[in-house]
């Protein structure tokens, strides 16, 4: 990454210079419990296939030593990322809310930086899905004009979440601006 101009080194805490937002990193974390859920989301993608390999291996017994193998192909990189990538996805995901915008960083193996000017903001919402529900957790969705889509908060918990969304409606209903 380059080093950031004189301009980039005199920013003012909303992250803001000569009224342009410049991408940095948010300062925020994601709440601890959101390794958990990823754990639980990458344990319902790995599982069932192994276990309908291992079934088919008991059910069928020429196939046997391909089904084991072929489970084993699945499983061990499946393993690997259930361990690996919840913790790694903590450590990266990092999110703020300024006066001018929101910050986000997500991802693990492929990772984005992303700005949504709270002038351009067109809707914000919050998504529970059952496994967030059980870690009592929510998304929040910021939908702006952007091509690139909605700029989203995974991992925090429900009831912050619920206030976020809340206080970046009533932010963003009163920033000037067209939000297109």
């Amino acid at each position: 990454m380059a080093a950031p101009s004189t301009d980039e080194q005199s920013l003012s805490p909303g992250g803001t210079t000569d009224d342009q937002l410049v991408l940095r990193p948010p300062s925020r974390r994601v709440e601890r419990r959101a390794i958990g859920w990823w754990a639980a989301q990458a344990v319902a993608v790995v599982l069932p296939p192994v276990f309908v390999l291992v079934l088919l291996a008991v059910l069928i017994a020429p196939a046997r030593p391909w089904l084991l193998l072929s489970a084993a192909a699945v499983g061990a990189p499946g393993l690997l990322t259930i361990l690996v990538m919840p913790y790694w996805r903590y450590r990266v995901h990092r999110w703020e809310r300024t006066d001018d915008a929101v910050f986000t960083r997500a991802g693990w193996v492929r990772q984005e930086w992303r700005i949504a000017p709270l002038s351009r903001v067109q809707t914000v919402d919050t998504v529970r899905g059952p496994l967030q529900q059980m870690f009592r957790l929510a998304t929040v969705t910021i939908t702006t004009a952007s091509a690139a889509g909605p700029v989203k908060i995974d991992g925090l918990d429900h009831e912050f979440a619920r206030d976020l969304a809340e206080e970046l409606t009533r932010v963003t209903q009163a920033t000037p601006g067209d939000a297109t």
